[in-house]
C-alpha cells in the first residue's frame, strides 16, 4: 500500500479544490464531490493499473467511468493531481470556452474523460460496453465506474445490470455511491431504492458492501477485495456508504449541498477544516 498518510492528505488537498472551484463561479455540485473523495484517490492512487498519458482506446490499462457526472469538480480535481492536466486548469471550472464544463465533455479532449456524462442512467451501459470491448480485444485489464443511488431511478441502469449479468461480463466493477441523498431531497422520500444489495445479486451480480466510503483504508481494502472477484463469470458491484458533503461540517447528511456553493465566510470555514498540503492551484 502506498503511504496511507500521503493519500489521506491528498483527500484534504482535494477537498480544498473542490470547495474553491464551486465558490469561485457561485455554481456547481459540491456534496457528492466530497462524499466521494475517498474513493476517487484509493482508485486512482492505489488500485488502477495506468499507463502514462492518456489515449481515448484505453488498451491495456484498467479504465474509469464517471457516470454521476455532476460531481465533475472531484473528477477533474483528482485528473488534474494525477497529472492528466495543469492543476492550474482547475481555476476555469464552469467557465465558457474551457474544456472544464459543469459536466464532463469530450468535445474540448480533456485528458482521462472518455465520455460526456450528467445524463444519468447512462454510464452502466457505456461500461458494459466498454468491458465487453476489452474482452474482444483480448484485454485483462478492468473496467471501473461509479454511480449515484438516485441515479439508479432511471430505468436504462437495470437493463444494463440485467445484460451484463447475462452476458457474464466480469471485467467490470461497478459502485455505488450510497449516501442516501438526491437533489430534491432524501432518496427514501423521492423515490425508494429499497434493499440495493439484494437487488443487484437478485440481477445475477457478486455484490459487496464497503459500510463507511469515507474510509480511505476500508475503501482501499474493499475495492482490493472487489478485483479478486472479477474474472469468475459474474460483474462485480460495490455499495458504498457515504456521506455527501463528508469533510465539511455544515454541508454533510443534507441534500441542501447537493448543488450549492458555498459564500466567502462558508468557503473559509470549509478550508479551515482541510489542512493544507500540496499547494493550492
Amino acid at each position: 500500500m502506498s503511504d496511507l498518510k500521503g493519500l489521506q492528505d491528498l483527500v484534504s488537498q482535494i477537498r480544498r479544490d473542490i470547495v474553491r472551484m464551486v465558490h469561485k463561479v457561485n455554481s456547481g455540485h459540491p456534496g457528492g464531490s466530497l462524499g466521494c473523495t475517498e474513493f476517487m484517490v484509493a482508485l486512482y492512487y492505489e488500485i488502477m493499473e495506468l499507463k502514462e498519458g492518456f489515449d481515448m482506446d484505453g488498451r491495456d490499462e484498467d479504465i474509469f467511468f464517471l457516470s454521476n457526472g455532476h460531481i465533475s469538480p472531484l473528477y477533474y480535481s483528482i485528473l488534474a493531481r494525477r497529472g492528466y492536466f495543469p492543476v492550474e486548469e482547475l481555476q476555469t471550472f464552469r467557465l465558457l470556452n474551457t474544456r472544464l464544463q459543469g459536466h464532463p465533455a469530450t468535445h474540448e479532449g480533456l485528458p482521462g474523460v472518455r465520455i460526456a456524462s450528467g445524463s444519468l442512467g447512462q454510464g452502466m451501459s457505456v461500461a458494459v460496453g466498454a468491458a465487453l470491448a476489452k474482452k474482444l480485444n483480448k484485454d485483462p485489464h478492468l473496467v471501473f465506474s461509479l454511480h449515484g443511488d438516485g441515479e439508479l431511478q432511471e430505468g436504462q441502469n437495470w437493463e444494463a445490470m440485467m445484460y451484463a449479468a447475462g452476458n457474464n461480463v466480469d471485467n467490470l466493477i461497478a459502485t455505488i455511491d450510497h449516501n442516501g441523498q438526491q437533489i430534491d431531497g432524501a432518496t427514501s422520500d423521492v423515490l425508494p431504492l429499497g434493499d440495493l444489495h439484494k437487488k443487484f445479486e437478485a440481477f445475477g451480480w457478486d455484490t459487496l458492501h464497503i459500510s463507511n466510503g469515507n474510509d480511505l483504508q476500508e475503501v482501499i481494502e474493499g475495492l482490493k477485495e472487489a478485483k479478486t472477484r472479477t474474472g469468475k463469470g459474474k460483474p462485480v458491484c460495490i455499495i458504498m456508504d457515504t456521506v455527501m458533503g463528508n469533510g465539511v461540517d455544515f454541508m454533510m447528511h443534507t441534500h441542501a449541498w447537493h448543488g450549492k456553493a458555498p459564500n466567502d465566510e462558508q468557503l473559509e470555514i470549509a478550508l479551515s477544516q482541510n489542512i493544507e498540503t500540496l499547494g493550492d492551484y
